[in-house]
């Protein structure tokens, strides 16, 4: 305990816990959002890099359930569909994440909290990009924008929930799918991040406390999906994040 007590007080991390607990439950309910929930929510009173360390342990463990629920064949049968997707993102997130040791506390707010309000108020208006295919080139393109985001904040879900919906890609695929593609990229985001230095002796420990409330948020955010409109509570999760987005914008122009 006292090693989690060098970096937060004890307030901080019980509302970093809480902060665990909601975005595995809202992952459990819609298969996304656990990246934005977790980054908004600690911004809010933690500097960028820090929660950006302490969600890659519990992003590694949920996406590797979600992953593999429906067994090893379907997750490679994922891995083959969408390969150059994941293949040019986790490339682009190694590069991408030596900037954050670099960049500016208000440069990174902007670039985490651009992306989750511009993907927020497009779902929410019902504006969707609909493919008729795959194509290569477009897929290299979002799995670079991908990557960039993911390997600087964490967050690489957007890009990849709006090419997914656009291909049409059907419930039980879309979300093994996210599994797959978000797990690779949570392996990719803990390595390059040992090598910046955000991932270290002082932050791990802090990241792997925040597993067990995750999981435990995933597994009662299934319970509820199976209870209630889950169109109704995706929206009103997209509404959380437009909210947490437009914070996160105005500590980075306000402070």
């Amino acid at each position: 305990m006292d090693i989690l007590l060098t970096l937060l007080t004890p307030a901080q991390l019980g509302l970093a816990l809480g902060i665990a607990l909601l975005a595995g439950f809202v992952k459990g309910v819609v298969g996304f959002a656990m990246p934005m929930v977790f980054v908004s929510g600690l911004s809010t009173f933690l500097a960028p890099d820090l929660a950006l360390a302490m969600l890659m342990l519990p992003t590694l463990a949920t996406n590797g359930i979600q992953a593999l629920r429906q067994g090893p064949r379907a997750a490679w049968e994922s891995i083959a569909k969408f390969k150059v997707y994941m293949g040019v993102g986790a490339v682009v997130l190694i590069l991408s994440a030596q900037l954050v040791s670099v960049l500016p506390m208000q440069v990174m707010l902007v670039i985490i909290g651009v992306p989750v309000t511009a993907f927020a108020l497009m779902q929410i208006v019902g504006w969707t990009l609909v493919l008729n295919g795959q194509s290569t080139t477009f897929e290299a393109v979002i799995g670079m924008v991908a990557g960039f985001l993911g390997g600087i904040s964490g967050i690489w879900g957007p890009p990849t929930v709006m090419y997914l919906t656009a291909l049409g890609t059907q419930k039980h695929e879309q979300m093994r799918a996210q599994g797959v593609i978000y797990g690779l990229g949570a392996v990719s985001l803990v390595g390059a991040h040992i090598g910046s230095g955000v991932l270290n002796a002082t932050t791990w420990p802090l990241s792997a406390a925040m597993i067990v409330p995750a999981l435990i948020g995933m597994f009662c955010g299934r319970q509820v999906m199976d209870q209630i409109d889950q169109v109704v509570f995706r929206r009103a999760t997209l509404f959380v994040l437009l909210v947490a987005g437009l914070n996160l914008l105005r500590r980075a122009l306000v402070g």
